[in-house]
């Protein structure tokens, strides 16, 4: 590892058990990177492809693959993470939501804080219910940065949002981000939303997944947003490989 590096991954094989008799079901092979603090990694291939099972390794919610996942401090980090769906308590209101996840005797300035610079302030006492999907995301967001994280696993956060709240979504993850930097892996199937928020980009090919390309996004387009992201986003996507490039979304 290198002297900033805290995450190298190295999977040779990941399967999925054989059923009823057919063979084993290979998902992800010879997958190898490394994750630098402070990094947003972001994580690209079609639906499907094994970027969600990618992420439970890392995270240690699945250990049965053949390979290594080692973290610079030895042991497993402080991991906040970022479902696809926002997975809120509907009894608990959203502070209490984001108390939750934090360890007893913490600062409820800091809190407070983080509430008012993801706009959740005058939320704080309002149930999931009543909440838009797009706030309710805003609120898992609060929570993944409220333990502060040494690293964040972002898991399509913005899946099934329309364009623009999707792009409005992402700036308040990086409003987050830079307040309360950390290194983070997104997984994603939009290169737009890649472009939009990463240092660098690893897209995937298969099955079974494997890295077919990393790509470092430019200085001058890196969490731009906008059009920049959107132009450079059609580059990659000519790159991508011939068996997934039309399953990645714009």
């Amino acid at each position: 590892m290198g002297p900033h590096t805290i995450l190298s991954v190295a999977i040779e094989e990941k399967s999925f058990p054989a059923r009823h008799g057919q063979a084993a079901f290979p998902v992800l092979q010879e997958i190898r990177f490394t994750l630098a603090d402070q990094e947003i990694l972001a994580i690209v291939g079609p639906s499907g492809c094994g970027k969600t099972t990618l992420l439970k390794l890392i995270g240690g919610l699945d250990t049965d693959f053949s390979g290594s996942i080692a973290w610079s401090r030895g042991a497993t980090p402080r991991i906040g993470t970022v479902f696809q769906e926002p997975r809120l308590l509907p009894w608990r209101t959203v502070r209490q939501n984001i108390e939750l996840v934090v360890p007893n005797g913490s600062n409820g300035v800091a809190l407070e804080d983080l509430l008012r610079t993801l706009g959740l302030w005058r939320f704080r006492d309002a149930y999931p219910a009543t909440l838009s999907l797009g706030m309710a995301r805003r609120v898992a967001i609060a929570r993944a940065f409220a333990i502060a994280p040494e690293i964040l696993l972002l898991d399509e956060p913005f899946v099934s949002l329309d364009r623009a709240l999707a792009e409005r979504s992402r700036g308040v993850l990086l409003t987050a981000w830079r307040q309360r930097r950390t290194a983070a892996l997104l997984v994603t199937h939009d290169l737009t939303e890649a472009v939009s928020l990463a240092d660098r980009i690893l897209m995937l090919s298969g099955p079974p997944a494997g890295i077919a390309v990393t790509i470092a996004v430019p200085k001058s387009v890196r969490r731009t947003g906008g059009e920049a992201a959107a132009a450079f986003a059609a580059e990659l996507r000519r790159m991508a490989p011939p068996a997934t490039d039309q399953s990645i979304s714009h």
